[in-house]
């Protein structure tokens, strides 16, 4: 049987990546599945190659009207939602030097104060019992250069996994992270000007990680899918690391 047959889930930044990979394995697994994110273009090619029990909202993470007309339009057409994962996310690398207050403040408008208020507005919905999962990152916990704001954000990220994980207990609501390691998505080639430096970001990525290569989105989808079914019933308040080994060095 489907691990998630008659679920229903919203991912947020879910045309792209790691949001798209957790969503086209959720709908396999039988979730009934939302996504969103900005460009409405993008959303229709994710609908597309899922093909079924898919359905988009456009939106921005950070703009509190859109999260109200995405869990409006849930409310309406469904009524509840069993499963959130809060997966949208922004980097732009600076060191501490180089990082400026637009970076700064883009960086935290998304990661921290987008993903609160996307769990915020989501809890009138959500069913006791159900499940939050956030995307964190292992830097987060690892020293890595050039990433000042962002590994913050990261931080911020699983903090709020442990307090939520003590605030939503009355109602059994499960809040869980993944940290990804390096993974094999477009993010990878938007962090390097041409396609030399991508290949080369890609090569010292495979050296560092013992597993001798990048993860797959795929990968990420199914620790996701773990989390979301009801065989992590008994898993509150972790941070589940799915890095090839990279943070273990």
């Amino acid at each position: 049987m489907p691990r998630l047959e008659g679920k229903l889930a919203v991912i947020t930044g879910g045309s792209s990546g790691i949001g798209l990979a957790m969503a086209q394995r959720f709908t396999r697994e039988g979730a009934f599945v939302y996504i969103t994110g900005r460009r409405q273009n993008e959303l229709d090619m994710a609908a597309a190659l899922i093909g079924q029990r898919i359905a988009t909202v456009q939106g921005d993470v950070q703009d509190p009207r859109d999260l109200d007309r995405l869990y409006a339009r849930i409310r309406e057409d469904q009524g509840k939602i069993d499963i959130l994962v809060a997966n949208a996310g922004f980097i732009d690398p600076r060191t501490l030097v180089d990082t400026t207050e637009d970076n700064f403040d883009k960086t935290f408008g998304v990661n921290v104060r987008g993903l609160l208020f996307t769990v915020q507005k989501a809890l009138p919905l959500i069913r006791d019992g159900g499940s939050i999962i956030l995307l964190s990152s292992i830097a987060a916990f690892k020293g890595i250069p050039n990433d000042t704001a962002y590994s913050a954000t990261k931080a911020s990220v699983r903090s709020f996994v442990r307090t939520w994980t003590a605030e939503l207990k009355d109602r059994s609501i499960r809040v869980n992270a993944i940290s990804p390691g390096a993974i094999d998505t477009p993010i990878i080639d938007a962090l390097a000007s041409t396609t030399e430096d991508a290949d080369a970001i890609q090569v010292s990525f495979r050296a560092a990680t013992p597993l001798n290569r990048l993860g797959q989105p795929e990968e990420i989808a199914a620790a996701a899918l773990f989390l979301a079914s009801d065989e992590s019933s008994y898993v509150a308040g972790v941070d589940l690391v799915v890095d090839g080994g990279l943070s273990a060095l």
